[in-house]
């Protein structure tokens, strides 16, 4: 950074920046652990060689910082899972309204609530690439970057079919409905990642963007979507005015799904990074939302359960995510089911 050329290539000194401030992060958080841990030793030290007046007071002090030393340890544990090289980029979560109809593309706008609430919640920023209107209510599918340190890490947690069950507020009658939708999260890779894509591989299509705007963004042909025909990956983008930032964008998304595509093959673990995420029904389910009859929301691979329906809603999900990388990330499986 203190070469004199460094910020001719703007693009790549944000990159290096970035890199930089995660890597600083990192540092302060392990150091603050030492220092807390020294003061305890110090303050262990003076428990013993000071008269019982004292020692209580001290003792009081080191009981006060347990407390806090131990969400400490919580976070630096949840960060040594992080282990994968791409755990630490930006995560690009796509949101499918699945079997359910108009139920289901409401119960995936409430999803898509769900997380903008979680990424505001864990410090990330949201920006919304790509949002599809159903036909009569909420969205069909909608595609959010979540951008911040280990974004991906935490992220891919979601990745799944999640069930609703609930009386439907479309049905006269009052019934019980049950709707899913599928969660898909993949790391934004970086450029430096050698992806070849062919122009005679590809077509660009432009078309108007729908969605709220202002007198520009709905009048002209903003909006860009690629298809990739080898791998049948189409990805959008619409969220800028700029026809030519959303092609940007669009490509960058491309090549991140690519990549993807690629890990999985070497692999041969079509859930290593991409997930199996099977059909959007029935027997699939990562996770259900139960509303009625009674409210519970289980996760089905690691069996952890709460009754805060409204508070996960609100997007406190963590309990799910830090359950599902103690449990082994991908590795994770649980038998239980959760009745209707």
């Amino acid at each position: 950074m203190s070469e004199p050329n460094f910020w001719d290539n703007q693009e790549t000194a944000q990159q290096i920046t970035g890199e930089l401030s995660g890597l600083k992060q990192t540092l302060k958080e392990t150091n603050e652990f030492k220092g807390q841990l020294e003061d305890l030793e110090t303050l262990a030290e003076l428990v013993k060689e000071s008269d019982p007046e004292e020692a209580a007071l001290y003792q009081e002090e080191i009981e006060a910082n347990l407390e806090t030393i131990s969400k400490r340890i919580d976070s630096l544990e949840l960060q040594s899972f992080l282990s994968e090289p791409v755990d630490k980029y930006n995560a690009l979560l796509t949101i499918h309204a699945g079997a359910g109809g108009t139920e289901s593309c409401d119960w995936a706008d409430m999803l898509f609530r769900m997380y903008s609430r979680w990424v505001e919640r864990s410090g990330y920023t949201a920006e919304v690439q790509d949002v599809q209107v159903g036909e009569e209510a909420g969205i069909s599918s909608a595609t959010i970057r979540v951008v911040g340190l280990n974004a991906y890490g935490f992220a891919k947690a979601e990745r799944g079919v999640h069930r609703l069950v609930r009386i439907s507020p479309f049905d006269s009658n009052k019934r019980r409905h049950t709707s899913f939708c599928s969660v898909d999260v993949i790391a934004e890779v970086e450029d430096d990642i050698d992806i070849e894509i062919k122009d005679e591989d590809i077509r660009i299509d432009t078309f108007r963007a729908s969605g709220k705007g202002g007198q520009h963004v709905n009048k002209t042909d903003s909006a860009v979507r690629i298809t990739h025909f080898p791998s049948g990956i189409v990805v959008s983008c619409q969220a800028e005015r700029s026809q030519m930032k959303n092609r940007a964008t669009a490509m960058k998304t491309l090549k991140s799904r690519l990549y993807e595509k690629i890990q999985d093959e070497k692999r041969s673990e079509m859930e290593k990074y991409y997930g199996d995420k099977g059909e959007i029904g029935w027997g699939n389910q990562i996770r259900s939302y139960v509303f009625q009859p009674y409210q519970m929301v289980k996760d089905l691979r690691t069996g952890v359960e709460t009754s805060n329906v409204q508070g996960v809603m609100d997007g406190e999900i963590d309990l799910f995510i830090h359950a599902w990388l103690r449990a082994g990330g991908p590795r994770a499986r649980s038998d239980s089911k959760l009745d209707d």
